[in-house]
């Protein structure tokens, strides 16, 4: 649980710490419209890029912010494979027969069996479950004697690499962007960039600082439910709870063992904040003063001027065709 980055604010002073939370969540969401204009490999390889450099020159560590994305990476992978095995447009990149046999389906599933048993004394799970999807494609290939109860055929196409390369590169932009604004920014300072950019709302009779405080509060309690989750999973660990082993039933009830504590702590939690919160004389709607005001600075136009910058490159890149 201290890999987890996604909401937890971490100390520093880089110019990152300097900039204003307006003008974070501004770039921010340009930054994000560029990366979805992008079109051509190469451009998406220098925004990656990019961000790389704000994380090195903003002082944070690129290694753990990385590391905070591994919750995602059976979602990222899942994509990716989606896109490869059902998008079938463009030009066929390679193709490889398959072969459905009673033997060599039998195999396949002891491989599976095997990969079940075994996935948690290896290391690198990731890696081990590529290999053992290759293995399972080798045999479906290259066993083909025998009763043959059906033929099929793995297709990549163009189209569909391309498209999981963007789709893939595209969400780990966008999550290393919103955890840098989280980890560089204090969550009063968050709460007061979203209640002064979403004030125009007004207009509209959208209460906007209690837009911002609902937000602001759940960025906040991600890593603190998160840590609570893995407090409870190891006193269940202790009494003999295995949450990676045992039958679909057990796993079940294990999960439920789970959810009924952790509901529990969420609405006690609420009960201490609202607490907190009344004791400090805090009514929704009305005004109320503030001990820490926001101030514009010549750091936070020449972020914004560079941002505005980028997103206007990539337009122009993008009407041009190039």
């Amino acid at each position: 649980m201290n890999r987890i980055v996604i909401g937890r604010y971490i100390p520093g002073n880089s110019f990152l710490y300097r900039m204003d939370p307006r003008t974070k969540l501004i770039a921010m969401i340009l930054l994000m419209v560029g990366v979805f204009l992008i079109q051509s490999f190469l451009h998406m390889f220098v925004a990656l890029a990019l961000v790389t450099l704000i994380l090195v020159f903003g002082r944070l560590s690129v290694k753990r912010v990385y590391l905070g994305l591994r919750p995602l990476v059976f979602l990222l992978m899942f994509t990716f494979l989606f896109q490869v095995l059902f998008n079938r447009q463009g030009e066929l990149l390679y193709s490889l027969a398959l072969h459905y046999t009673i033997l060599n389906l039998s195999l396949a599933f002891m491989v599976v069996l095997l990969w079940g048993f075994t996935k948690r004394f290896i290391r690198f799970r990731l890696l081990y479950f590529l290999g053992a999807v290759v293995g399972i494609f080798a045999l479906l290939h290259s066993i083909s004697f025998g009763v043959v109860l059906g033929e099929g055929t793995f297709a990549v196409y163009e189209q569909g690499l391309s498209t999981a390369f963007f789709i893939m590169v595209r969400l780990i932009i966008i999550i290393t962007l919103s955890t840098i604004l989280t980890i560089t920014t204090k969550p009063t300072d968050l709460n007061l960039g979203l209640e002064s950019i979403l004030r125009p709302l007004r207009v509209l009779r959208i209460n906007a600082e209690e837009i911002a405080m609902i937000i602001a509060i759940s960025l906040r309690y991600i890593p603190t439910l998160l840590e609570e989750a893995n407090k409870i999973m190891l006193a269940q660990a202790s009494r003999g709870v295995d949450f990676q082993e045992g039958k679909l039933k057990d796993k079940v009830i294990q999960v439920v063992s789970l959810l009924v504590p952790m509901f529990i702590i969420s609405f006690q939690r609420s009960d201490d904040l609202a607490n907190a919160m009344e004791a400090r004389s805090f009514v929704p709607g009305q005004e109320r003063t503030r001990l820490h005001i926001l101030r514009w600075s010549k750091l936070d136009t020449v972020a914004l001027a560079c941002t505005s910058l980028a997103l206007a490159g990539v337009v122009l890149l993008r009407v041009v065709g190039w």
